[in-house]
């Protein structure tokens, strides 16, 4: 079968390990399954793989992709839950979590194998490209705002770096859950479309705010930590789940966070029963995920220059 896989490693030109090319089909264990993949979507999680994060060369070669909605074996329109071994369904309890592309392969296939249980029924109101966005970066997003930030209808966020596929996400799951939602970017063009999507108001990077809002959504990292961490109110909340920009922010803030009390709080991915929720919240309010392009699979290297190129808003999608 097709697939664009990581054949080799590199950290400076993760590009250079992707290949496009025939793959053997996928192993079907007892109590898993077969999707024929009809969309899948890139992450930044495609290119740490290639740069060697969380993929180690005796994994090689490795298809990549994380996210896929597609047809199951018994003709279902279904989307996959990307996190295998959360549960033991179909690995055993003792295997530790991993996401796929990191110990099994992943979706920028023909065919994905995965546990039974990590397939969800695709609601009919999304298409499959618009299916296929929501397990990674939507989930991500669903979860820093709604599980781990808490907020409620008419609270405050600050969502930094408009324009990724998860801060993306966190404005318009924000604004059709009645939040009040700041955004910035360094791009006037991205600006834009976030106040399309529900923000409202957007800003250049560490820009003062009108107010301190109840929650700040934090994947660039060091290079607008201090701004997140002056934007809260005293007992707010700094969920964060990526740090494009780099780990080591130049200062950590920590007189603000114990004298305000605030709360600083990691978040990766979420639960299949979020993502049920997810899928059922976006049907139910017409709310859909926003595509920067759609290329078909044999295409999957401009997608990948694309998000490493940082010039796109939403997610790049994949179709077989």
């Amino acid at each position: 079968m097709f697939a664009a896989y990581a054949a080799r490693m590199d950290p400076e030109q993760p590009l250079t390990g992707l290949e496009l090319g025939e793959r053997p089909e996928p192993d079907v264990p007892p109590g898993w399954t077969t999707v024929d993949v009809k969309a899948a979507s890139l992450n930044h999680h495609d290119l740490w793989s290639l740069r060697g994060v969380g993929l180690g060369e005796e994994a090689l070669p490795m298809i990549l992709g994380c996210d896929a909605a597609g047809i199951d074996a018994d003709g279902n329109e279904v989307v996959v839950y990307p996190v295998i071994g959360l549960t033991g369904h179909g690995v055993g309890p003792r295997e530790p979590r991993t996401i796929l592309t990191e110990k099994y392969q992943g979706t920028f296939a023909e065919r994905v194998a995965v546990p039974q249980w990590n397939v969800l029924p695709k609601p009919a109101q999304l298409s499959f490209e618009e299916a296929a966005c929501l397990p990674t970066a939507w989930l991500t997003a669903y979860r820093m705002l709604f599980t781990k930030a808490g907020v409620r209808p008419g609270d405050s966020v600050l969502v930094q770096g408009a324009g990724g596929g998860v801060a993306t996400a966190a404005i318009a799951l924000g604004a059709a859950a009645g939040l009040r939602v700041f955004a910035t970017s360094r791009d006037e063009a991205k600006r834009a479309k976030a106040l399309e999507l529900g923000a409202e108001a957007v800003f250049e990077p560490g820009a003062r705010l009108p107010q301190r809002v109840d929650a700040v959504m934090e994947t660039v990292g060091a290079a607008t930590w201090s701004h997140s961490v002056k934007s809260l109110k005293a007992g707010g909340a700094l969920v964060i789940s990526g740090a494009t920009s780099g780990y080591h922010p130049k200062a950590a803030e920590l007189n603000r966070i114990f004298f305000l009390e605030l709360k600083v709080m990691g978040s990766t991915m979420g639960t299949k029963e979020e993502l049920a929720g997810l899928l059922d919240f976006c049907a139910a309010k017409g709310l859909r995920p926003v595509i920067d392009s759609t290329l078909p699979l044999d295409r999957a290297r401009e997608g990948f220059e694309k998000m490493a190129s940082g010039d796109l808003f939403g997610k790049i999608v994949l179709t077989v």
